[in-house]
């Protein structure tokens, strides 16, 4: 058994974000890489939350319509309110 605790699915999408941000502490980073190394499914979460921020990146707000932009804000102002 490893000395570092492994790491479930649930514990890498809630530390995804701070993965590529380049934030994680090194204890996490391991265990996430760790994981990474022999989980196919969490390994192709990665690149798809990769492919959309490469995407995402290159929306403008012209790029929307009037009606996403609409429902976009009313889901962020939902999420803001819990």
């Amino acid at each position: 058994m490893n000395a570092v605790e492994a790491l479930s699915c649930q514990e890498l999408v809630e530390l995804v974000t701070d993965y590529l941000e380049g934030a994680l502490a090194s204890g996490d980073l391991r265990r996430l890489e760790e994981h990474i190394e022999g989980c196919g499914k969490c390994t192709t979460y990665l690149a798809q939350m990769r492919e959309t921020i490469r995407v995402t990146g290159t929306l403008t707000p012209e790029d929307l319509s009037p009606d996403v932009e609409r429902e976009l804000l009313a889901l962020f102002s939902d999420w803001a309110r819990g």
